[in-house]
């Protein structure tokens, strides 16, 4: 398993392909967006009034190496949203090329890996195209400084989708350092996995 694993993210090294360049800075602010929930739900940012931040990950049904993080993500969400950082999951995947990532089977996607977290679709994909996600999985720490969500990580949710008991939890010491009052010393990692290819 692990030798299929590993051949499978080497493979998907080679077949990343930038989606529009897209090179936000940190501090990139990123307004109020909302989106409809795999429940058939509307769900957005503004509704959370509690919330210091969120973790934003961009992820999809088909890609192979997205597929690791089920798990890790429903972690991340147990633990961060009791403080009032939750985790929400994104697909802005063109489902018109992608048959794999339409609503229906978003919804089969989140039962059998039991998400504990909200997963949206970004059927317009401007959210993507506003936080210039490029891959799946990106993921992202959005804080609230001045009334407004401000990008403090983007990348990797960590460095070994093989073998988590060893990766570097990128993800979770940004949240860590933000909460500690202090910069995210390591704001920006590179993410791999599959390409979102945007519509003109």
């Amino acid at each position: 398993m692990k030798t299929v694993v590993r051949s499978i993210s080497i493979i998907l090294v080679f077949f990343l392909m930038t989606a529009g360049n897209f090179k936000p800075a940190i501090d990139l602010v990123i307004p109020d967006f909302s989106l409809r929930n795999i429940d058939g739900k509307m769900i957005s940012t503004a509704e959370y009034k509690n919330a210091k931040g969120f973790i934003v990950i961009f992820t999809c049904n088909h890609c192979p190496f997205a597929k690791l993080y089920s798990k890790r993500m429903n972690d991340l969400n147990k633990k961060y949203s009791a403080l009032n950082i939750p985790l929400i999951a994104i697909n802005s995947m063109d489902s018109l090329i992608y048959v794999d990532e339409s609503f229906s089977k978003m919804k089969l996607k989140a039962k059998k890996d039991a998400f504990s977290f909200p997963y949206l679709q970004d059927a317009m994909q401007t959210v993507g195209k506003n936080f210039g996600a490029e891959h799946t999985p990106t993921a992202y720490v959005i804080w609230k400084e001045d009334n407004q969500w401000k990008v403090k990580y983007k990348g990797a949710i960590d460095d070994n989708g093989e073998n988590p008991e060893i990766a570097k939890p990128f993800i979770a010491n940004a949240v860590d350092e933000l909460l500690a009052g202090q910069p995210v010393s390591n704001s920006e990692t590179q993410s791999f996995g599959c390409a979102i290819f945007y519509r003109k």
